[in-house]
């Protein structure tokens, strides 16, 4: 399965910040912009396998970027992990 969810990013003193407004207590930092992406793109995977975890996993609902409010500074990026099942799975 793909997911894809918008990440709001802003610069920080030591680099760059990430955090999804949709999926609870996901964050993730990096000196780089690139590297912040990269760490954010892990932590939501990371998310999503705990979720998946759960007995009754339910995955939220995505914003869309025009309704995500944003301050001075900040942007959005749309992070995507593609999550592959295979307990269970006759391939």
């Amino acid at each position: 399965m793909t997911f894809i969810y918008p990440a709001i990013i802003n610069q920080t003193e030591n680099g760059y910040h990430a955090r999804f407004p949709d999926l609870e207590m996901c964050e993730a930092d990096g000196v780089t912009l690139d590297e912040c992406l990269d760490e954010a793109r892990y932590a939501m995977e990371g998310w999503i396998t705990a979720e998946f975890e759960e007995d009754e996993p339910v995955m939220p609902f995505i914003s869309d970027e025009e309704d995500i409010d944003l301050k001075d500074g900040e942007f959005v990026r749309n992070i995507m992990v593609i999550y592959r099942f295979y307990d269970g799975w006759d391939e």
